[in-house]
């Protein structure tokens, strides 16, 4: 009786308490981001200043009006004392006993830059030597209730990479992009390599030197009982009717948990359920699940970027913790396989061959915290207004903040990702190699869910330098051959064997490419252009003609460029009147290209003729840019047989300069830009010119045949019609074919061709699906008349419109403001008797008077 008694009580205590238990919520991790109350100082300066974080030394020098602007005219080479020193950052923060009372408490640091000392209530708490790793440090044992202070010791990385260099006994090659003499560096003593930061921070042929130190991304103090999801990855296995799907997720247990359950959401819908068993320590759980019907997701240009949102739910009766990520379904895979040309190099998607339209991104400042997400924006909605499906980060700037990726999900645009090796060798000791392969890890992991990443590549232009441009044999002649195989290995080491094992053990679906450019792995570009992937320089480094953009065809072109200069609003904010003359000292200084202005005159007078001032030189390079590399991407899509993509150098700036942007520092559209969008259309008129004839082709990105007439029109510039020709065509899909071909004797016959063009416009009906222009002489001899142009203005209800008339022929029309706005179209050809409205945001003036009164309107006979 007395034993049933206590079975009895037992039950209804046990009963008792699982009714508590379940009646309360489980614990979920605290987070909180430590982003108030920061001070700095230079060490061994008394004085504490008031500090930005995320931020850096220069911009809160800056902040606090100790520094002058550093873009703003040579102010730069006045502040390279700034990376000599060491940097001290401060702040307090209070925890509360509940978040003492939590099992374990950490503190999380996403970007310190570079070599850092972190103290927590005077205690060191963790050193950091990489500014692409973020690092994580159990911090409970130094942590007190109430007030606590963080301090944070950043060491020069001049000072620091100065010892590195010396520890060597062997010099390590390094492009003249690290700006050593203007930083002041003793001897020429080139350090970037040896520190795992930016390496544009040190200088580049289109970026300043500021070698910055401090918090560049959050700080978060976390706290949980039990158990933390760490990472999520949400890998796609198969794809047709419905997709096969593994959720792989990392856990840190503190205690084994037999009873704990994983719960997949998507879109905010259970799908499946399954109870797991943690050990304590790390836990892998995979966890199948399908999504059926699935929406795939697309490039821009080809469909919907269909997202899907999966959030992973880990609970059992004490702790819950939950994560969520972004994806979308598609298959995307770079296919080099043997072919009746050598080697291909083209990506898939969804099955599909894609044309590769797209752009070089370097990072937007050179000060990377003042980027804001809507600066990210607007820099790739403008890759998508100009119909770009692919954008490369670049190796030598930083892999990209979440949001960038976000935003490369929801526009379509497929991202080639450098990591961060560019333009030099690197050592090769254990301790480096170690750091390597952890940040690797680190930002495989972060980025592998977004669909946009299209392919890892190990680094830019190193294994280009090593054979082509003569370094490894500079290191025979100069040091030994031991020293050049001792360099070699190193590269081994990184590009052969690091990097592709963390892509392959992490991301194993997406293709690793080791160096671009090359012929695959260990093999540099192809001499016959049958393989791989290419960087063409000959136009702008080698003064090559841009004609020669036509024959030089590899199988994917990844760098191709050529310079202009700012917009002239964007100059005025860098210069004093005083320095209007591209050959001023403050024009050479923000020109980084070693060949820079000279060359960018050298081919503007082979093309047209000299302007007449200063704003007009800066127009004119616009054209000259737009005209060269408008006439790459062109040539590239017609050879689509043989090259299947068109990146330029590059889409944007990270500074006020001369470069090879399409876009300048304050966001405003270059010619480049513009005639990108055009070059990008989805169908194109294009045209192939040799002295015997002239074709015309129709290429076609579509995945559908389209059913259109050509029309091939010769007028002259008074707008009389001199020859026409039209044909009935059936454009294939995904292709590029000639469809007319008119021969020059008989088309030009007793014409003077400075005086007439071609227009090919493609036609459905009533609507142009296409048009475009070929004229037969260089702009410079070119007969143009006075066009008669005229032009209206006013207001809508978010923009201004300006309708432009003309009566002969406009050559390369340009709208000027100085607003950082940018009009619908600009540096446009148009037809004699015909007229354009364009359209520009109401942000580019206060009202219409002073719209109208900062508005300008130019031709290229105006600038001469």
């Amino acid at each position: 009786m007395k034993k049933n008694l206590n079975l009895l009580i037992l039950a209804i205590s046990a009963l008792f308490n699982w009714g508590c238990q379940s009646g309360s919520s489980p614990s979920t991790p605290f987070t909180m981001e430590l982003n108030q109350n920061w001070q700095f100082r230079n060490v061994g300066n008394d004085t504490w200043s008031s500090a930005t974080v995320p931020g850096t030394v220069h911009t809160d020098l800056l902040n606090n009006n100790e520094i002058e602007d550093p873009y703003y005219r040579l102010n730069e080479h006045d502040l390279q004392w700034i990376d000599k020193e060491d940097w001290e950052y401060q702040t307090s923060f209070s925890v509360s006993a509940e978040v003492l009372s939590k099992d374990k408490v950490a503190l999380e640091f996403l970007g310190l830059d570079t070599y850092a000392s972190v103290y927590l209530n005077d205690s060191l708490l963790i050193k950091t030597d990489n500014m692409f790793r973020e690092y994580t440090a159990d911090c409970k044992p130094l942590l007190k209730e109430g007030e606590n202070t963080l301090r944070i010791l950043f060491e020069s990385p001049i000072t620091i990479g100065l010892e590195k260099y010396d520890g060597y006994d062997y010099k390590i090659p390094v492009s003249n992009n690290d700006l050593a003499e203007i930083g002041n560096v003793p001897d020429g003593k080139y350090v970037s390599v040896y520190t795992r930061k930016a390496g544009y921070h040190f200088g580049w042929d289109w970026g300043p030197r500021f070698v910055t130190s401090g918090v560049w991304r959050p700080i978060n103090l976390k706290a949980w009982n039990g158990f933390e999801i760490e990472d999520i990855f949400i890998q796609q296995k198969e794809l047709g009717e419905k997709a096969s799907m593994l959720a792989h997720v990392e856990v840190s247990s503190l205690s084994a948990s037999e009873d704990a359950s994983v719960e997949i959401m998507v879109n905010g819908k259970s799908i499946k359920t399954e109870a797991v068993k943690l050990v304590t320590g790390a836990n892998k759980l995979s966890i199948p699940f399908e999504i059926l019907d699935p929406k795939r997701w697309w490039p821009n240009g080809m469909g919907e970027q269909y997202l899907y949102d999966v959030e992973v739910k880990l609970t059992n009766k004490n702790v819950a913790d939950s994560g969520k990520k972004r994806i979308g379904l598609r298959t995307v895979k770079l296919v080099t396989e043997p072919d009746e040309i050598g080697t291909s190099f083209y990506f898939e998607v969804n099955g599909h061959p894609v044309f590769m339209k797209g752009v070089n991104y370097i990072p937007l400042d050179l000060f990377l915290t003042r980027v804001t997400d809507e600066r990210y924006e607007q820099t790739l909605q403008s890759a998508v207004d100009a119909n770009m499906n692919m954008v490369r980060v670049w190796g030598g700037g930083v892999y990209e903040n979440d949001v960038f990726y976000e935003k490369c999900d929801e526009k379509g645009l497929l991202v080639w990702q450098d990591f961060m090796f560019a333009c030099a060798m690197f050592p090769g000791d254990e301790a480096f190699l170690e750091n390597v392969k952890q940040e690797a890890i680190d930002n495989v992991k972060r980025l592998r869910n977004h669909p946009s990443i299209a392919l890892w590549c190990g680094n830019n232009e190193i294994l280009a330098a090593w054979e082509g441009w003569g370094w490894k044999n500079q290191m025979i002649e100069e040091q030994s051959q031991e020293v050049a195989d001792k360099i070699w290995k190193s590269y081994q080491d990184i590009f052969h064997k690091v990097l592709p094992e963390a892509v392959a053990e992490f991301d194993g679906d997406r293709r690793y490419w080791a160096s671009s450019p090359s012929t695959s792995m260990g093999v540099p570009e192809s001499a016959t252009r049958t393989a791989g992937d290419m960087h063409y320089w000959g136009v702008w480094w080698g003064k090559e003609p841009f004609k020669n953009y036509e024959t030089v065809m590899p199988r994917f072109m990844s760098e191709f460029g050529f310079q202009s200069f700012p917009d002239f609003s964007t100059v005025q904010k860098y210069t004093a009147p005083e320095d209007h003359d591209v050959y001023s000292e403050v024009m050479e200084s923000h020109q980084r290209s070693t060949i820079g202005n000279v060359t960018i005159e050298e081919y503007l007078v082979r093309h047209y003729k000299q302007p007449k001032n200063f704003e007009s030189f800066l127009y004119v390079s616009h054209l000259l840019q737009a005209k060269g590399i408008g006439f790459g991407m062109e040539a590239h899509r017609r050879n689509r047989k043989h090259c299947m993509g068109s990146l330029y150098w590059q889409i944007n700036d990270c500074w006020p300069v001369a470069s090879w942007s399409s876009i300048d520092y304050y966001g405003k559209w270059k010619a480049l830009h513009y005639r990108t969008k055009k070059a990008f259309e989805d169908l194109l008129v294009s045209y192939e010119y040799t002295d015997d004839s002239l074709k015309a082709f129709v290429i076609s990105d579509l995945l559908e045949p389209v059913e259109a007439e050509l029309k091939l029109t010769l007028m002259d510039f008074e707008g009389n019609k001199l020859e026409e020709v039209g044909k009935a065509i059936t454009v294939k899909e995904n292709t590029s074919e000639v469809y007319i071909e008119l021969m020059q004797n008989k088309l030009l016959k007793g014409k003077n061709k400075k005086t007439v063009f071609v227009v090919g416009e493609l036609v459905q009906g009533d609507k142009v699906l296409n048009q475009n222009i070929h004229f037969f002489a260089p702009p410079k001899d070119l007969a143009l008349p006075n066009p008669d142009l005229s032009y209206e203005v006013k207001e809508a209800v978010d923009q201004f419109e300006v309708t432009v008339k003309t009566k002969k022929l406009a050559k390369d029309v340009y709208l000027y403001t100085s607003s950082t706005a940018n009009f619908s179209d600009n540096y446009f050809d148009l037809l004699p008797g015909s007229e354009v409205t364009l359209s520009i945001p109401k942000s580019a003036a206060s009202d219409l008077a002073a719209f109208k009164e900062d508005l300008k309107v130019m031709t290229l006979v105006d600038s001469y």
